[in-house]
């Protein structure tokens, strides 16, 4: 495994990140959406067995979120890490959503909010402090400065090392960051946008406002939710029931074939794998991919792509097949 500094902050990772979201308690599969559950989320001993092995293979970034599989993401990642390495040994970013309208009712505002969201996930993770706290998603109903105050103390208390974010529009990390730059505070030092090479829109504005200062891109979707990782009439369970997924790639799906397919063709032709292409190329871009993993093999892909380096050949192979795409995702929501 490589390993890389997160910017300018003394966080040294491995090149990929291992994205949590299918561990933790399971929705029951009778049809019902349960916010923030999945049918093929991981119980306790698959997930263990996972992490241990990501661990074995050189690992040592996690990412999870208090909305994932209701928190219960959070507690089977604090508690397996704990139970397999000491706290110095691994980096862990979790999330926070956006105030509920509970919460703006009661007059809870933006400062105490994240303060009390970062708590809570802290009790689940059983962990005094986490390295990267992250805005799930930009929250255009509370005022952006109270956010910002909240994250700031965040890191006085001691609760997160550095802060990052994730979906939102460049102008709002831009508007954000240089609040935080005003008010002599540490600025972002990650994005977690979608980017992988069906959705490659963040290239517009957001890729390289980050890259100009400093922020490290750590794209979530790396394989499209598994549909670069397999050719194009292959599918899977998550791929049969995620219905947001869907909502995020069955449009362009037809654009999209020709891509899947010089991935494949690429893959045969280097002898290695479609995720292994896929992710290579993510990391030719000088990011650090999450990637998710609900069976012991899909670490491999990770640990081998590190070993891949494409041709400027390759890469345009990849990329010259890509069309404008409409925005979609979480952008939609805000």
């Amino acid at each position: 495994m490589e390993y890389i500094r997160i910017g300018k902050s003394d966080l040294r990772v491995s090149r990929f990140c291992l994205g949590c979201m299918g561990f933790g308690e399971a929705a029951a599969n009778d049809g019902k959406v349960v916010a923030g559950r999945h049918s093929w989320t991981l119980g306790y001993d698959d997930s263990k067995e996972i992490i241990q092995y990501a661990l074995e293979q050189g690992i040592n970034f996690f990412d999870v979120a208090a909305a994932y599989s209701a928190g219960t993401c959070e507690e089977y990642v604090g508690r397996i890490l704990k139970e397999e390495t000491s706290r110095d040994q691994y980096v862990i970013a979790t999330k926070f959503m956006p105030r509920t309208q509970e919460e703006k009712d009661a007059g809870i505002n933006g400062h105490d909010f994240v303060l009390k969201r970062l708590d809570e996930s802290l009790a689940r993770l059983g962990m005094d402090y986490v390295d990267i706290y992250v805005m799930h998603m930009w929250d255009s109903h509370t005022p952006m400065e109270e956010i910002m105050e909240g994250l700031h103390a965040a890191i006085v208390q001691g609760k997160t090392r550095y802060i990052g974010m994730s979906n939102c529009y460049a102008y709002q990390l831009a508007e954000a960051n240089a609040y935080l730059k005003a008010k002599g505070y540490p600025q972002f030092i990650t994005m977690q946008g979608h980017y992988n090479l069906l959705y490659r829109e963040e290239e517009r504005e957001m890729n390289r406002y980050c890259h100009e200062h400093g922020i490290i891109l750590t794209p979530y979707s790396a394989l499209a939710s598994g549909r670069l990782a397999r050719k194009p009439d292959e599918t899977s369970k998550r791929m049969q029931e995620d219905r947001f997924a869907m909502s995020k790639y069955d449009r362009t799906a037809d654009l999209d074939r020709v891509i899947i397919e010089r991935v494949a063709d690429l893959a045969e032709k280097k002898h290695v794998t479609m995720t292994e292409i896929s992710l290579a190329w993510l990391l030719a871009k000088g990011t650090i991919p999450v990637v998710g993993a609900t069976k012991k093999h899909h670490i491999d892909g990770p640990a081998n792509a590190v070993n891949i380096r494409l041709t400027e050949e390759e890469i345009q192979y990849l990329e010259e097949a890509y069309t404008a795409h409409p925005v979609t995702g979480t952008l939609l929501m805000i």
